[in-house]
């Protein structure tokens, strides 16, 4: 008996359960459960409120969800075109194997096609070896001199001066008030500094990987 048939239609507010659900499964695959906290609310407005960050493709066989893909668009300056990102491609366990995940990549490279993207860019784990093979036929490039680099949680909060830094600062700015600075007897001699050396970084790629 034949397979029914595959259907891809784009993701709408409707569908926010289904698409939570998908994000949850994938996160499983990827054994990063811990870290999946995605709730309804944060879909449904940053996927399909007044400012949407992202776009989604829901994967259907015989009206049932078996997988999603969920993107952006990027800019590339050397080329001068924008640049479909891939943040999640996923396809339930069972339903793996049955073209499914080449559907939607198809489905994709039509809309990166049509909105005038000059590439598809994602990340695979590197441990994934089935989806890195897949990927690899259909003629994609894997970058492994590129490093994936992350700002979250405290470190960014730092970099963007909140909370501890502007405390410290209002007190400086505090310490400092009322104060008269004094003259000074004689000239301070200018010290000599060496230039500094350059020095060498290493860096240890870690590929992130999705099927």
């Amino acid at each position: 008996m034949a397979a029914a048939r595959l259907t891809i239609r784009p993701g709408t507010r409707r569908d926010v359960p289904t698409i939570l659900a998908l994000i949850r499964g994938l996160a499983e695959y990827e054994r990063l459960a811990h870290e999946c906290v995605a709730t309804p609310t944060g879909i449904r407005r940053d996927g399909f409120g007044r400012r949407r960050y992202f776009e989604t493709l829901i994967c259907r066989r015989a009206g049932r969800p078996i997988g999603f893909a969920l993107y952006f668009f990027t800019y590339s300056t050397f080329l001068a075109r924008p640049t479909l990102y891939l943040e999640d491609l996923f396809v339930t366990p069972a339903e793996r194997g049955h073209g499914a995940g080449r559907a939607l990549l198809r489905a994709l490279a039509r809309i990166a096609m049509r909105r005038r993207c000059g590439r598809m860019e994602w990340t695979v784990l590197d441990w994934n070896r089935p989806a890195i093979r897949v990927y690899r036929h259909l003629g994609a490039a894997l970058r492994r001199d590129w490093i994936l680099t992350r700002l979250t949680g405290p470190p960014l909060a730092r970099l963007a001066g909140i909370s501890g830094a502007r405390r410290g600062s209002a007190r400086a700015r505090s310490a400092g008030r009322g104060r008269t600075p004094r003259a000074s007897a004689r000239p301070r001699r200018r010290q000599r500094t060496a230039p500094p050396r350059a020095r060498g970084s290493r860096s240890v790629r870690r590929d992130r990987a999705r099927s």
